[in-house]
């Protein structure tokens, strides 16, 4: 499947008002040596072409899977025949804890008494503000601690009114999605001790925050031991990008006069324009910028999904420093172990999103990435898909990601694909099995 990619851009979008946002700033490219470095996006192109998309379809299609349940939908993507396992792929968080050491209850004193519930969540992130609870933000974990706090032991809620705190249960979570970003099986976990806590009455208060929008899965109380994140030996996500032929980009274009749709998303585009920032604190000159004055008929127009699928394959069973995929991290995080991960699947096919309205049944082809690893950098998988398109666009070689990690700028990569295409699938707690995959 080949994507085409250059045409006119439909009024509706606000690519025109983006690129016009992004004019006053001062961009900087990072100087690639390989055969292909003529063809090669830039960062401003590649942001055009990732969000010149029917997002809102993507969002869509998630609320649906957060309101029906996901598995089954996911795996409808593919046909059979595409999906040779034909393995049913239910809730993975049964007894998997049963191999964590616990202390007898007879001999629990102190911090050991306290309860542990693991909470299994599902929840659309467009309409949320991310995970992490913000002052003024409409979070998840906001939503879900306050929902909590009626189950918060006596002495704990002494303590948060001395320090004029509000009362609100506290929970840890496997890893923070951010804005945009849907969950079908996020894990997280809360303890208490109080005795009378159940289950149930979990799960019926979480479910009254935002219905239609955030849903507990599944509650059990788990060992003490157990934590979402430390616990975890892996982490699905799942990335889908429209292909749709009638929303094509025009590479390079100079941007038209919008005034009406400038200032309607003016604040929308400035936010989205940060994307490509200069994060690593280096300083260029607008002159530096020798690509911009390449023919740009030189640049490439599609991409191939097949072509796609056979850079990511390159990544599966190798423990490999992602450093240069991930964004916002600290500097701590910059280098060495902590940005080393371990990648226990990585594939993309193409599909055909079902439409979700019920006035029209007309469907759109999508492209669908799965990435199955031992943990994630922060915007890793943004990053990595966006980046794999570009180079697919590019026709570079097949281990071009695999050079990438080698790069000595974060600029070398794309800048992350939108939020609204990505969704948490699933957390394991027990050794992936590959046949379990939605994309073989």
């Amino acid at each position: 499947m080949v994507v085409q990619g250059i045409g006119k851009i439909p009024a509706t979008r606000t690519i025109v008002g983006i690129t016009a946002a992004m004019e006053g700033k001062i961009h900087a490219h990072y100087n690639h040596n390989d055969s292909c470095r003529l063809s090669r996006w830039t960062a401003r192109e590649s942001f055009q072409y990732m969000y010149a998309r029917p997002w809102h379809k993507v969002s869509d299609f998630h609320l649906d899977l957060v309101c029906r349940g996901g598995y089954s939908s996911l795996s409808s993507l593919f046909n059979p025949e595409n999906n040779k396992s034909k393995v049913a792929l239910e809730y993975c968080h049964g007894d998997e804890e049963s191999n964590l050491v616990d202390v007898p209850s007879e001999k629990r004193k102190g911090r050991l008494e306290r309860i542990t519930f693991k909470i299994v969540l599902s929840y659309h992130g467009s309409s949320f503000d991310g995970w992490q609870k913000q002052p003024g933000l409409n979070t998840v974990q906001g939503l879900v601690e306050k929902s909590l706090g009626i189950f918060v032991d006596e002495r704990k809620v002494q303590q948060l009114k001395e320090r004029s705190l509000p009362v609100e249960g506290c929970v840890v979570v496997t890893g923070r999605t951010d804005k945009g970003v849907t969950a079908l099986q996020q894990v997280c976990s809360f303890y208490t001790w109080r005795k009378d806590v159940k289950s149930s009455d979990l799960k019926d208060a979480i479910n009254a925050a935002a219905p239609g929008k955030l849903r507990v899965l599944f509650i059990s109380e788990v060992s003490r031991v157990f934590h979402p994140n430390f616990s975890a030996k892996w982490r699905r996500y799942f990335y889908i990008f429209p292909l749709a032929d009638s929303l094509q980009i025009q590479v390079n274009a100079n941007p038209m006069d919008n005034s009406s749709s400038k200032n309607e998303d003016d604040g929308l585009l400035q936010q989205q324009a940060e994307h490509i920032e200069d994060r690593d604190g280096s300083t260029f000159n607008k002159g530096d910028n020798c690509i911009d004055n390449v023919d740009m008929r030189m640049k490439p127009s599609s991409f191939s999904v097949d072509k796609v699928n056979q850079l990511l394959c390159q990544l599966e069973g190798r423990s490999l420093s992602y450093r240069t995929f991930a964004r916002d991290t600290k500097t701590s995080r910059s280098s060495g172990p902590p940005t080393e991960c371990f990648m226990f699947h990585a594939r993309a096919a193409e599909a055909k999103l079902p439409c979700i309205d019920k006035d029209s049944t007309e469907e759109i082809k999508v492209m669908c990435v799965e990435l199955v690893a031992n943990r994630f950098l922060r915007k890793m998988v943004r990053v990595l898909v966006a980046t794999a398109i570009r180079e697919a666009a590019a026709g570079a070689d097949a281990d071009a990601l695999l050079n990438l990690m080698n790069a000595t700028c974060r600029r070398a990569t794309a800048p992350p694909a939108p939020p609204d295409g990505l969704c948490l699938v699933d957390v394991g707690y027990g050794d992936f099995n590959c046949q379990n995959s939605l994309i073989l």
